[in-house]
């Protein structure tokens, strides 16, 4: 299939999830297949985590129309900021921890399988998220994301994950503070008030929210979010409205076993967005993420950007 991509930057952080020596491995060959398919690929290697924004700023002022980020879903978030708005396309090569939105588009487990799809993917226009919160300073702040973003019990753990331990032991980590978090957390409760139209705002006390752009997070959490998609303009949103450890541990298990259904302490809703506030008589700072980085407290504001970003995805992966 003749490629839709001409000049593109791989942008790596050499340091994170598979370890300098893969990392290198892995770009180099998708350099080598990109080259044998006709395309001018050009590697930029980052000096640490918040680096890749301005390298993949640069990229879109030198007139790269592709950047593809190399590692996990942390990275490929950081490279979506510089992209957002623009039209160039942003394409991912799976080597960090987790790869959410590679094992979403089929391109999942070998990178060099998804240096081939890369040659043959299609630029599709998408929506994605933005979450608004406050950082420490108390100061506003947006990100995009295009995977998930979270307030409550997986911001917690995700803020817990030490990075050399995780280029360590890798996905056992996420194994290990999962537990800690599921073991030893509270499960405060904040306010959250979905706007869907013009109808009345539905207010729910909510302990955990996720909003979900992808079906499948590989691993065993293949099956975590039917119906969610990339194409959709509202948001897929999963609200626990427990505290209980055990319903959180039932809905885990049957999403392994791919069974979970949804009750009235697990919701599945669909809204155009959805406001986050503290709850009187518990702790104000719960925490929110996008796409795995930790980001600031609550209030929060989760929204629907349309048409915001070029996405190359495998054909295979839009039938």
């Amino acid at each position: 299939m003749h490629s839709t991509i001409r000049k593109v930057a791989l942008i790596y952080n050499p340091f994170s999830g598979m370890g300098s020596s893969r990392h290198g491995n892995a770009v180099q060959h998708a350099l080598v297949t990109l080259t044998e398919a006709g395309i001018a690929a050009v590697p930029f290697e980052t000096d640490g985590a918040g680096r890749a924004v301005d390298v993949a700023r640069r990229a879109v002022d030198d007139g790269f129309d592709t950047v593809v980020a190399c590692g996990g879903d942390g990275t490929m978030n950081e490279v979506l900021q510089a992209l957002v708005g623009t039209h160039v396309a942003l394409g991912v090569l799976p080597l960090g921890t987790a790869n959410a939105l590679a094992n979403n588009l089929g391109m999942g487990g070998s990178p060099a399988k998804a240096a081939r799809l890369l040659c043959s993917a299609e630029r599709v226009r998408v929506p994605i998220g933005r979450i608004h919160t406050r950082d420490a300073g108390g100061n506003l702040s947006a990100r995009y994301f295009t995977v998930a973003a979270g307030i409550g019990a997986d911001a917690l753990f995700l803020s817990r994950m030490n990075p050399a331990l995780k280029r360590r032991i890798g996905y056992a980590l996420y194994m290990i503070e999962g537990f800690r978090v599921w073991a030893t957390h509270s499960f405060p409760l904040f306010e959250a008030s979905f706007v869907n139209g013009s109808s009345v705002p539905r207010v729910e006390h909510l302990s955990q929210l996720l909003a979900i752009r992808v079906s499948d997070f590989g691993g065993v959490l293949r099956k975590f979010a039917p119906g969610a998609m990339l194409e959709s303009n509202s948001l897929h949103l999963i609200a626990f409205s427990t505290r209980r450890r055990r319903d959180y541990l039932s809905f885990l298990m049957a999403v392994i076993f791919g069974r979970q259904t949804f009750s009235r302490n697990v919701h599945l809703i669909q809204a155009n967005s959805v406001e986050c506030h503290p709850c009187n008589g518990f702790p104000h700072d719960i925490i929110a993420e996008a796409d795995g980085e930790v980001l600031g407290n609550l209030p929060a504001r989760i929204e629907i950007v349309p048409d915001a970003v070029t996405l190359l995805i495998p054909p295979r992966a839009r039938a």
